[in-house]
């Protein structure tokens, strides 16, 4: 009975290891055909080697810049009387703006540049009204204005001193902000509360 030797034997591991390697090779290249789509190729930016109208173009999308926040237009320390309170529809009761405390006669100021839209009288209160641009308008009241309408204004210029009328007569103001008409919490300019007094009402 012959017997196999090791010089036979070799041969035969040989084969069956580079057998093992072309299979191995076939199934990553196969992997590699898969993974390698045209959309996997824009999801992570992998170079692809046909033409360019064949593979849909890369889109880079940014997040818009943050609108740069506004300063208060009334002086520190800040104490919020009364909270700005959504009204569920357009003519229906509700706080269209926050009340700030402030000693009559105190400086109000711009919160953000723009050019005053109105400055004056309204049913017996003084009001002065900016526009920001992009639909946003700002108004602060009773106010006897230092300005006049069609003036340009910066960020923390004076627009005029704390008078009294309205609703807000002890000792406040009343700050509103409108986007495109409808009235909007000035804590979305405003940003945060910088040593905050949230007084009770009522």
């Amino acid at each position: 009975m012959p017997v196999r030797t090791p010089a036979t034997a070799a041969p035969a591991r040989a084969i069956r290891q580079v057998h093992a390697v072309a299979a191995t090779l076939l199934v990553l290249g196969a992997l590699a055909a898969v993974a390698v789509t045209p959309a996997a190729a824009n999801a992570v930016d992998v170079g692809d080697d046909r033409s360019a109208s064949s593979v849909p173009a890369l889109r880079v999308v940014s997040a818009p810049a943050p609108a740069p926040q506004w300063s208060w237009p009334v002086p520190p320390p800040i104490v919020v009387v009364a909270p700005f309170r959504a009204p569920p529809t357009p003519y229906a009761a509700g706080h269209r703006g926050i009340d700030l405390a402030v000693d009559p006669g105190a400086a109000i100021r711009a919160a953000a540049p723009g050019t005053v839209s109105f400055a004056g009288p309204v049913a017996g209160r003084g009001v002065v009204a900016i526009d920001h641009g992009g639909g946003v308008v700002s108004a602060i009241e009773p106010v006897a204005a230092t300005v006049a309408e069609g003036a340009a204004v910066s960020a923390g210029d004076v627009i005029g001193t704390v008078s009294s009328g309205g609703h807000c007569t002890a000792g406040c103001v009343h700050f509103g902000v409108r986007i495109d008409g409808e009235y909007v919490s000035p804590f979305l300019f405003l940003g945060g509360l910088p040593r905050a007094v949230l007084l009770p009402t009522g």
